[in-house]
């Protein structure tokens, strides 16, 4: 499903809505072809009275898969923060008399470097299976223990050494099981069978007016249509239409290149 939802937001929206016109129209005039005149009556007395709880269940299905999905890119956003916030955290770390700060800053910032051309997008999003990312982050690793057990350094320095590096390597990890999060695919297929069936059901109910009446629906039909399009748009915020903002871990690249981390 990720071919689907790293289209564009514009073609999702168009493609949902499409569809979902498709939908009312063939369901409408499927009706009228295969259905006697003599029992409309009979279709519609028995559509009405479902239209209550299949829109129940889709507007509940609907709204809980939104939530999560909002939580879910929040969530990614604010380990993308926190990553930047330990990252800048280790290079003022690194400005401590008695650190190397430009070996620390170079290794951090060919991983920051390497992070945002490589971890963004795409399978290596998920899966943290890079090279040069790996590469970069065992650099890191490298250059700050090398730095934190240098003879006459303090406790108190190389244990923020450590632990600022620790951290950075923690929310990656955190972001990469992030990003392998998805919708399990019954999930979604549940969600779209149940817009499916509201639409043709309420296409049902249209079935005794005349085209312009059948128009009533059509508010129905595009609330639905964008409501699918928004949910398959939230579902991967690493490699969808909507991507997590990597500008916090640029703005610290930014401040690395600039010099602004100095003793």
């Amino acid at each position: 499903m990720g071919w689907l939802t790293s289209l564009p937001v514009g073609v999702l929206i168009g493609g949902c809505l499409a569809i979902a016109v498709l939908i009312a129209v063939a369901s409408r005039l499927a009706v009228r072809a295969f259905l006697p005149e003599s029992q409309y009556d009979g279709a519609h007395s028995i559509a009405a009275p479902l239209m209550s709880p299949l829109g129940a269940g889709f507007a509940i299905l609907a709204a809980l898969t939104l939530a999560n999905e909002a939580a879910a890119l929040t969530e990614a956003e604010s380990i993308v923060s926190s990553e930047a916030a330990d990252a800048s955290r280790l290079a003022w770390a690194a400005t401590t008399p008695g650190v190397e700060a430009g070996l620390v800053h170079a290794a951090l910032l060919r991983y920051l470097e390497a992070t945002r051309a490589n971890e963004w997008h795409g399978p290596e999003a998920a899966t943290g299976n890079d090279p040069a990312t790996a590469t970069a982050v065992a650099d890191l690793e490298r250059a700050v223990r090398a730095q934190a057990v240098e003879p006459g350094l303090g406790t108190p320095v190389s244990t923020e050494l450590l632990s600022s590096v620790d951290a950075i390597t923690t929310d990656r990890r955190a972001r990469l099981a992030s990003a392998a999060k998805q919708l399990p695919g019954l999930y979604v297929i549940t969600l779209v069978v149940g817009g499916i069936v509201l639409i043709a059901n309420a296409g049902v109910l249209t079935v005794r007016v005349h085209r312009r009446g059948a128009l009533v629906i059509s508010g129905l039909t595009i609330m639905i249509g964008l409501s699918v399009a928004l949910i398959l748009a939230l579902e991967n915020p690493w490699e969808g239409s909507i991507v997590v903002s990597g500008h916090p871990l640029d703005s610290v690249v930014n401040d690395l290149v600039a010099g602004y981390f100095h003793s």
